[in-house]
């Protein structure tokens, strides 16, 4: 048997900590939130994506009465940029949760299914992007999405 430690690095900041271009695309996950459409849950989720070429794109998560007919803040976002740009790579992208009022006091992390959308942007462009998890206290800031999900599956591994 063999034993492994996977590990990733993740990085906290305080508000003022952060660089002016990380907290303009925090500020559109946060403001993201007021256009979620969550009846059920009741848990708004906004997201922000800036692109290598400057542009920013919105996303926020959109529920269904039929629960997996809904989709998540990050990957409106995602699908989004690969609509509108897709030989765009993503810079960073930006995540802020709220619910009972109010943001979420520890940074919300994104869905398995999420991680995964994020990897395949990661592996498309060949470019890593900075991912923002936004907390009252702190924001959560990873070097690439492969670090959220550190066993990767990419369209290499469909080649026998």
């Amino acid at each position: 048997m063999k034993e492994y430690n996977l590990t990733a690095k993740m990085r906290a900041y305080k508000w003022d900590e952060l660089t002016d271009e990380q907290r303009a695309v925090l500020t559109v996950a946060k403001e993201q939130v007021e256009r979620s459409y969550c009846p059920y849950s009741h848990f708004h989720v906004g997201a922000g994506l800036l692109l290598e070429n400057g542009e920013i794109i919105r996303g926020c998560n959109q529920e269904n009465a039929a629960y997996p007919s809904g989709l998540c803040a990050e990957r409106t976002a995602l699908f989004a940029a690969g609509a509108q740009y897709p030989e765009v790579p993503v810079k960073k992208l930006a995540i802020a949760c709220f619910t009972g009022g109010h943001f979420t006091k520890e940074p919300g992390a994104p869905c398995g299914g999420c991680r995964q959308v994020m990897l395949e942007s990661e592996h498309r462009y060949g470019a890593k992007m900075e991912v923002l998890l936004y907390g009252e206290e702190e924001t959560y800031v990873f070097e690439s999405a492969a670090d959220l999900l550190p066993l990767t599956f990419v369209k290499e591994n469909l080649i026998g």
